[in-house]
């Protein structure tokens, strides 16, 4: 592997570290969305679920263009790119990246058409193209161009007095050839597929056809008089990150509405176009959009396959995960909500749990009860008929004070966040919009509350993910409720930090980035070297979407090196190399895709015996730690403990499905007992099919 270590020499805490140890962030990206594509490629789930992560594959790429390539893009035509932390050049990992995503963009493609395609054949859905249609199903489209279509389209020619039109990012598009028959004389037109319509049109009962293919059959009704030469789909992809100049004298609020004006028309990322396009119109949008040949992709058509949520939406149950309902037993719907919490933590897992009836239900219980003086909040994505933001504007016009924390900034939901940002501030609420430079993603609650004694109670949720019902359902999350006098202290001290201007840096049972986080879990890492060489119980165990941060994975590596072992459980990029002798052969990094979204934060320490476990809201990447206010809750009920550090090491079985990352940056896949290729190997557990299964998963007494 290339590591300058000397493999008879013990390391010490001080010893320089190999400078090759990190994985490149944006090829383990592109490693993330492989994964997702081998669960459509899993013939063992149901179809339509395999449809939906074809589905997901392609909005993540479109994510990763518009966001990591465009940035990295942007770095370089501005001369502010650096080498990365890989040992990478800029240029190095814009062309890997390149070739890595165009592998996968046409694996995802062949996946679709020669596995996909033909199995929803066999179950009587059917994605064709106009040429496939029957006569009386071309038909029927015919009328519907002529009554759906056809009013909302707008062919754009371009010659001397038309100049090439303006492509939006995300748009798909016919590029068309057409030649005046009296002057023989060839033009070039655009025509967009209108977004407004659905990505596949129903010709007969689950017999769906491309858009594009309908506007196609019907250029001549577009272009009357012309001779329609040739057609082409293609497909931009533009910059979409956002760039604020987050000046202290305007309003966050108006500087992101002016932003988002000007996102449609950040620069060309990508061109998808179909591999049958000619030479001669793919040169005209290569020269008309200024982009290189590195950034063209070619791939068999349809293009967007992300529209295929669509036909994954078909009412088609049986060929769906079964209907699951989460439990209700973490707080019964009969027990008094604030006597619960007062006598006993209370930890949710969610979807397993059910958030209605335990976060949701804080929030209204609290708006509704008279009792309640005071109700604070944070919020990073919601959805527009959120039951919470309902509530929290209910308590404000019932005369409390309700102070919400909002995110502008949260991305591609920034529109949404503007719009019940505003509704919130009509009611009463106090809305803050965090600090310039700052995301606020901490997911905090906290209720205020007169006791019948008269004294004042501090309720609180600390959790891991957005207070969003809708996702609730989808996301794997954490939090625990607690009337814990320490936590409601800090959680208090923290929204003071967040709607004024302390400078507060010291919790009880917090870790608050981006000022003590990373250095708290430092902290607690080297305490387990500590441990070890003391002679007491050392183990790291972390959950987690992303570990990039340079600083924490060489304190991994100096704890590994040591002999602390180490797990890590993460769901997206990893830049960890683990399994390298000398450096990492005592870290494991794990992966687990599946029905949910994993998405909970937990960090593990065994403490000499007596383990100590945080949740919270905290990624291991850069923007975490410096750029984010993030808040990690030490958990005190040891039943709770126990609890956690049982999932992460179920999680981190031999016995349990996963994707094992070793030391070169690849993931296998171990999903069956045995020999791998033994068509009788029994599958390994698939730990989100436990959870479901075995709904109330905790225990209460420890």
């Amino acid at each position: 592997m290339g590591m300058s270590v000397n493999p008879g020499h013990i390391p010490s805490r001080g010893d320089a570290l190999p400078d090759n140890r990190y994985l490149d962030r944006e090829e383990s990206w592109l490693r993330f969305n492989q994964r997702v594509l081998e669960l459509a490629e899993d013939p063992s789930l149901p179809l339509l679920e395999r449809v939906r992560f074809l589905a997901i594959f392609a909005s993540n790429l479109d994510e990763f263009f518009m966001v990591r390539v465009a940035g990295l893009t942007r770095r370089m035509a501005t001369g502010l790119a650096v080498q990365s932390a890989s040992g990478r050049r800029p240029r190095e990992v814009l062309e890997r990246t390149s070739a890595v995503a165009r592998e996968l963009m046409l694996r995802h493609a062949d996946v679709f058409r020669d596995q996909i395609c033909p199995a929803l054949a066999k179950e009587d859905i059917e994605i064709l193209r106009w040429d496939e249609l029957s006569q009386t199903e071309q038909e029927r489209l015919h009328r519907m161009f002529r009554d759906r279509i056809y009013p909302v389209l707008t062919p754009l020619a371009v010659d001397s007095a038309h100049p090439f039109p303006y492509i939006s990012g995300q748009s798909l598009n016919l590029a068309v050839v057409v030649r005046d028959p009296e002057s023989e004389a060839t033009m070039f037109a655009r025509v967009k597929v209108p977004p407004v319509l659905p990505r596949f049109i129903e010709a007969s009962a689950d017999r769906f056809t491309p858009l594009e293919d309908v506007i196609a059959a019907h250029l001549g009704q577009l272009f009357t008089g012309m001779e329609v030469v040739e057609h082409h789909a293609f497909r931009v992809t533009r910059n979409q990150d956002l760039e604020i100049d987050e000046d202290i004298s305007e309003g966050l609020l108006q500087a992101l509405e002016r932003e988002l004006l000007r996102r449609r028309f950040g620069p060309v990322v990508r061109l998808e176009v179909e591999e049958s396009i000619s030479p001669e119109v793919l040169e005209m949008l290569t020269v008309e959009l200024g982009i290189k040949d590195r950034q063209i992709y070619k791939v068999p058509g349809p293009l967007d396959l992300a529209g295929l949520h669509a036909i994954a939406d078909l009412d088609r149950p049986e060929l769906k995960y079964p209907p699951f309902v989460p439990s209700k037993q973490a707080l019964p719907i009969d027990a008094d909500l604030f006597a619960a919490i007062r006598e006993r933590d209370v930890l949710v897992h969610h979807p397993y749990d059910s958030f209605t009836t335990t976060v949701q239900r804080l929030i209204e219980e609290a708006a509704a009860d008279p009792q309640v003086l005071a109700i604070k909040q944070t919020l990073y994505r919601t959805s527009g008929d959120s039951p919470i933001v309902d509530a929290l504007i209910g308590a404000a016009e019932a005369g409390k004070q309700v102070v919400v924390v909002v995110e502008l900034k949260a991305r591609f939901d920034e529109r949404a966040n503007i719009e019940w940002a505003r509704k919130l501030e009509q009611a009463g609420c106090h809305v803050v919009y965090g600090f310039v430079g700052l995301k606020t993603h901490c997911k905090l609650s906290l209720v205020v509350r007169q006791e019948s004694d008269g004294t004042l109670r501090r309720y609180c949720h600390v959790g891991t993910g957005n207070y969003h019902p809708k996702t609730a359902r989808q996301y794997e999350d954490l939090g625990v409720l607690t009337a814990a006098p320490d936590v409601g202290e800090d959680v208090s001290t923290l929204f003071n930090h967040l709607t004024g201007y302390s400078r507060q840096n010291s919790y009880h049972r917090l870790l608050v980035a981006p000022h003590s986080l990373r250095s708290g879990l430092v902290e607690r890492i080297e305490r387990e070297i500590d441990h070890h060489r003391a002679g007491r119980p050392a183990r790291i165990r972390m959950k987690c979407n992303g570990l990039v941060d340079e600083v924490l994975i060489d304190a991994l590596y100096r704890a590994s090196r040591e002999g602390v072992p180490a797990d890590i459980w993460v769901r997206g990029i990893c830049a960890l190399r683990p399994g390298i002798p000398d450096l990492s052969e005592n870290i494991r990094v794990r992966s687990v895709l599946g029905r949910f979204l994993e998405h909970s934060r937990i960090f593990a320490f065994e403490a000499g015996g007596d383990p100590e476990v945080w949740l919270g809201s905290a990624d291991l990447m850069h923007r975490n730690l410096d750029r984010r206010v993030e808040a990690l809750v030490r958990v005190s009920d040891r039943a709770h403990r126990n609890e956690l550090v049982r999932l992460l090491d179920l999680a981190m079985d031999d016995g349990t499905a996963s994707w094992w990352l070793d030391g070169d940056g690849e993931w296998t896949r171990h999903q069956y007992a045995g020999t791998p290729g033994d068509d009788e190997a029994e599958p390994l557990l698939d730990i989100q099919r436990h959870l479901m299964r075995t709904r109330r998963w905790r225990t209460v007494d420890g």
